[in-house]
């Protein structure tokens, strides 16, 4: 497939730059962030709900869906977008960062990763082939290639063999492909080692893909050595094609992820953090805890400045009631403002690059940000 990516405008002073690009199912204007939905579902809301959210596209898995309920059942059932009632295009993951993740109940070899379900101990034989198999019957609008997604602690001869694995699994991936209308993108690795990246984004660039990721990130490397790659890997990708940064982050990493080049994130962090109260407050900037005893009595919403549901009609005095009584409530009504935070922060960015004004929002985001970290860290005993 030939996915329809057009840049629009780019920023005179990074590699920030705003985009649109077409799915069977639809627009996607970019840079865009994805709520993630391992398990056809976003976890605690209804497909509409996310819609409303002002999401465009959503995550599945694939390793996690061919373990439950199974392939068959995902045909039987109509794929995600019927399963789920999602309307707008979905991405999924191949199940490459389970290599990483589900490490001692898998083996890797040339054919392809052999795992023991950590459900019942059932054996899934992911080979590339199947990963396609499998993401095409969820109907992804966008497939990703099976990776081999090392540890950060890896030696770097282990980091070059699971690159160059990574790519001869990515040509299969995209010899499988039957449905010409699904896109299906390549995942760049190399760890942190900048002549890794480099020389892995020139091999898989050589081959027809529809897009790119920046793999192997925010596992367990420093801060400044994602961002130093980041800034070195993102500008060598076409331009003329999509790039995604995949499993970050905060909403700082999606701000500094645009300014060096990146038009796609996804991460499970605003809906893993609603669920024990953390909350992203003042465009994502900052971080409250509903749960303090503080908020006990207070009347006033999460956020004044947000305009998600839970603010428009919910107390953090009340929200913080029941998330304590382990009410179901709390994490829809919490879920759903923290998505939007990260929703509304990529709608803010996608508005400045529009008007040319990227630049002043990135510094005026940042300066913002130090305030606050500076607010937090001062002694108390000093005025």
């Amino acid at each position: 497939m030939d996915l329809k990516y057009k840049q629009e405008a780019q920023c005179d002073s990074s590699h920030a730059r705003l985009g649109r690009m077409q799915t069977a199912h639809g627009e996607i204007e970019t840079p865009v962030f994805m709520p993630v939905g391992t398990q056809a579902v976003v976890k605690a809301l209804t497909a509409q709900e996310v819609e409303r959210i002002g999401a465009q596209v959503i995550l599945g898995n694939t390793y996690h869906l061919a373990v439950r309920p199974g392939i068959e059942t995902v045909r039987a059932l109509g794929g995600m977008h019927k399963m789920y009632g999602w309307k707008q295009s979905i991405l999924t993951d191949s199940g490459g960062f389970q290599v990483l993740s589900l490490a001692q109940l898998r083996k890797v070899s040339e054919e392809g990763v052999r795992f023991r379900s950590h459900i019942d101990g059932a054996l899934l034989n992911l080979t590339p082939e199947h990963a396609i198999e499998i993401q095409e019957a969820i109907g992804s609008d966008i497939m990703m290639c099976l990776d081999h997604l090392p540890s950060t602690t890896a030696p770097r001869r282990e980091v070059e063999e699971a690159m160059a694995r990574t790519t001869r699994w990515a040509k299969r991936c995209l010899l499988a492909r039957t449905q010409a209308d699904r896109a299906v993108f390549a995942i760049v690795q190399g760890g942190t080692e900048k002549d890794l990246r480099t020389r892995h984004v020139e091999e898989l660039c050589a081959e027809d893909f529809d897009g790119f990721a920046v793999g192997g990130l925010s596992v367990g490397e420093s801060i400044p050595d994602m961002y130093d790659t980041l800034e070195h890997t993102a500008p060598q990708l076409p331009k003329d094609k999509p790039r995604y940064l995949m499993g970050v982050g905060r909403p700082v990493d999606l701000v500094e992820g645009v300014a060096r080049g990146i038009d796609m994130f996804d991460c499970v962090m605003p809906t893993r953090n609603a669920r024990k109260g953390g909350l992203f407050v003042d465009a994502g900037r900052r971080k409250m805890n509903i749960r303090n005893a503080r908020f006990r009595n207070d009347t006033k919403p999460i956020d004044e400045h947000c305009d998600c549901f839970t603010c428009e009609h919910y107390s953090r005095g009340y929200l913080r009631h029941l998330l304590y009584a382990n009410e179901i409530l709390a994490q829809r009504l919490l879920s759903i403002h923290n998505l939007r935070i990260y929703v509304r922060l990529m709608q803010d960015i996608r508005l400045a690059l529009r008007q040319g004004r990227f630049q002043q929002f990135y510094q005026d985001w940042k300066s913002g940000l130090e305030q606050k970290t500076e607010r937090t860290t001062r002694d108390p005993s000093k005025p």
